[in-house]
């Protein structure tokens, strides 16, 4: 009988400086105050981007994923795009969202996952504040 290895997960953290106002343009001036309060002004964030691959380790490596190579893909698939921009004009990419932290996970997800070769990529995190995280995930 072999022993069942664990569930292996590996995390990759970048971080991004970026401008954003919380603001729907279908909506009225007042309307948008009274649904994202101060943050319907442009505001600025130092955002915290985790980015968990799943998968089984290579023996002969010992990596599930090179982190070197998962960084690479972190910066050009995202960070160069949207570090020291406007999220709402600056990253054709977002056009037609209003960038709260949930859209960007989802769409962050969106253009990470079909450039990891090696495992699985299970989780986007971004930290929008020490105390303010949205998730996206695959799940279990």
């Amino acid at each position: 009988m072999s022993p069942t290895r664990p569930a292996l997960r590996v995390c990759r953290r970048e971080s991004f400086d970026a401008a954003h106002q919380l603001c729907d343009p279908r909506l009225s001036p007042e309307e948008n105050r009274a649904l994202y309060g101060k943050c319907v002004n442009l505001h600025g964030h130092r955002y915290q981007l985790e980015v968990i691959v799943a998968g089984d380790m290579d023996d002969a490596s010992g990596y599930v994923v090179d982190l070197k190579q998962l960084a690479d893909v972190i910066k050009a698939e995202v960070i160069q795009h949207v570090d020291h921009h406007n999220l709402n004009t600056d990253v054709t990419w977002l056009e037609g969202r209003i960038p709260t932290a949930e859209n960007l996970a989802a769409v962050f997800f969106e253009r990470l996952e079909p450039h990891i070769t090696r495992g699985t990529l299970h989780t986007v995190r971004l930290w929008e504040t020490e105390k303010n995280w949205a998730e996206c995930t695959r799940g279990d």
